[in-house]
């Protein structure tokens, strides 16, 4: 093991996160859920702005990227490192051996939702399974999951039911990540066929009972997790390859790979989990449609104010898996990102990734801390608020609530508030009402000009309330 780390390790740094799964696009094709009930948790969804995702497995104990490293391609990310390297067999055998050391005796979700409740995040959504189709949760599907590894005898070890628990005891909305494709099950990459790329090893068309099979374990596994771990808000799929031929985009680069038709029957699993979970927003990622509630652009934020519900999945490090030595953002930079994001009409989901003994690094508890700190005072101008024209411009960004305005000053690192400031891209009505975010006391406006009070605390981001 400590002869394999630093190689395993090295494959890890060296990717900019989960943004090589796919380039995401922002859809024009978007179609808004009919169902009210659904309309109402969307509703719910896109005032709470502030979201924690959790990328947490088996290939933590390693320090490497989440699956991919076991997917056969020739890419930067499916790269393999370490004594297994020169074998894909060997190397899957090694790493499908992980579980029989998967030990994460620190496990404590209520400090995770605690910690995250007071960076004022308010809703979670956490792997149950990635690609490499180990279950964080007591499958009766299959043997390959979390209750079936050292920590099986801990009574905590359907970490997926801790998980939900804990975050929905803090008010929480909880959202659970799934896979579609699942590279451990047998009707996936079927073993009488070596896997080419991260689509089946067949071809369902030709072999319709193995695909068949297939979709049952898949609506099954996700028939689970909406019946056995108490309400569901959000139930979040990944794996975009998984998708009927029809809706497949030639003019995306990574979906022009995909060879053949991969349906699955999502009416039939959404109309399930609904029935289970009512309202439940479906998230059917980059598959245009019914089942895509919102969109998910992954590591980016869109240049523009965006008219439809979406959210920017985006790490707080540099992986969405853990790494022993991460590279996290700033807080300015973090804090930054959210009111871009709430400017434009978005969600931020952020991720911090758990280590294989069910820990969180020091410096991630530090930056929600700061995040925390920043938002109990201008949070007032973040949750429940919606875009306004012109969103953002120069160093501004604005939303609003009601009649009221907020405008936003994102500094600069290190740069403190003028002593006078004039908001670019808004006319203040003559007769306004200005205050700073955490002050009551109205500023003094001299055209058009905002007199700012010295010894104003530094913050990377000033809020200023417009009535």
């Amino acid at each position: 093991m400590k002869k394999l780390l630093p190689y395993l390790l090295a494959s890890a740094l060296a990717l900019p996160a989960a943004a090589q799964q796919h380039s995401e696009q922002h859809h024009v094709n978007y179609i808004p859920p009919k169902d009210p009930l659904v309309q109402q948790k969307l509703d719910q969804w896109q005032d709470v702005k502030f979201g924690l995702m959790m990328h947490w497995g088996t290939y933590s104990q390693w320090g490497i990227v989440e699956s991919w490293s076991l997917c056969p391609e020739d890419e930067g990310w499916c790269e393999r490192r370490g004594p297994h390297s020169h074998s894909w067999y060997e190397y899957k055998k090694a790493y499908e051996d992980l579980p029989k050391s998967f030990n994460p005796v620190k496990f404590n979700p209520e400090k995770w939702a605690k910690a995250a409740k007071n960076a004022g995040m308010k809703y979670v959504v956490f792997t149950t399974k990635h690609h490499d189709g180990f279950s964080m949760f007591d499958t009766k599907q299959s043997d390959y999951k979390i209750t079936n590894t050292p920590f099986g005898s801990n009574p905590r070890s359907n970490v997926a039911k801790e998980i939900f628990s804990a975050f929905r005891n803090e008010g929480f909305m909880t959202g659970a990540y799934f896979s579609k494709p699942d590279w451990h099950s047998n009707d996936y990459w079927w073993s009488y066929f070596p896997p080419k790329d991260r689509n089946p090893s067949y071809h369902p068309e030709k072999y319709p009972e193995k695909w068949e099979n297939f979709k049952k374990f898949t609506y099954n596994q996700i028939e689970e997790l909406m019946t056995d771990y108490g309400k569901i808000d959000i139930l979040w799929l990944d794996g975009g390859w998984v998708r009927p031929e029809s809706t497949i985009d030639t003019t995306v680069s990574w979906q022009k790979t995909i060879p053949f038709d991969q349906d699955i029957n999502m009416a039939k699993i959404a109309g399930m989990a609904r029935s289970h979970q009512p309202g439940l927003l479906v998230v059917d990622r980059t598959v245009t449609g019914e089942f895509e509630n919102y969109v998910t652009p992954e590591q980016q934020i869109p240049d523009e104010y965006l008219a439809i519900p979406w959210e920017s999945c985006m790490t707080m490090g540099s992986s969405w898996s853990y790494v022993p030595k991460e590279n996290f953002k700033s807080t300015h930079q973090l804090v930054h990102t959210l009111v871009d994001i709430v400017a434009k009409g978005g969600n931020l989901l952020l991720n911090v990734a758990p280590g294989p003994d069910g820990e969180w690094h020091d410096e991630a508890y530090q930056r929600l801390e700061e995040i925390g700190t920043w938002i109990k005072v201008n949070g007032e101008g973040i949750y429940g608020t919606t875009p306004v024209a012109p969103y953002r411009q120069g160093k501004w960004a604005f939303t609003q609530k009601g009649d009221t305005k907020y405008a936003f000053y994102m500094a600069e690192p290190g740069e403190a508030l003028p002593t006078r400031v004039q908001i670019e891209g808004i006319t203040i009505p003559a007769k306004a009402r200005i205050t700073m975010l955490g002050a009551k006391k109205p500023l003094r406006v001299k055209n058009g000009t905002i007199e700012v009070p010295a010894g104003t605390p530094a913050q990377p981001v000033y809020g200023f309330v417009i009535n």
